[in-house]
């Protein structure tokens, strides 16, 4: 199975349990890795032959910031969900969703969630 992966993609997002985190926001960092069959692709050159990292980001970004979750694992299951949704050649997924400015009183690069999720068909 080959994959494309999108790593670092920063978006600004209004997740999380506490008060603030709903009326401010803060930034979120999502690495999203999608596997697919991408033997068509590397013969014919052609877009439709796979599944454009453009649209994948346009995907991500309305579905991540059009509604507010308490959780970052829930918010990264709309994720998956709407990738392969939107995508039939998409089998697998995998997520990281970092959240730099998580409210806890340490000192951290980030918390964050991986989710791994394959297509059922």
């Amino acid at each position: 199975m080959d994959k494309i992966t999108i790593k670092s993609l920063t978006l600004y997002a209004y997740h999380g349990v506490n008060p603030e985190e709903k009326e401010n926001g803060q930034k979120f960092i999502l690495d999203v890795t999608y596997y697919l069959d991408l033997s068509a692709a590397c013969q014919s050159d052609n877009l439709d032959d796979t599944v454009s990292y453009a649209q994948v980001v346009k995907i991500i970004r309305k579905v991540f910031c059009e509604q507010s979750y308490d959780l970052i694992e829930r918010a990264a299951q709309v994720v998956c969900d709407a990738l392969f949704e939107a995508f039939d050649k998409i089998e697998k997924i995998e997520i990281t969703l970092q959240k730099p400015d998580a409210p806890v009183r340490a000192e951290f690069d980030y918390m964050a969630v991986t989710l791994q999720r394959e297509r059922t068909r």
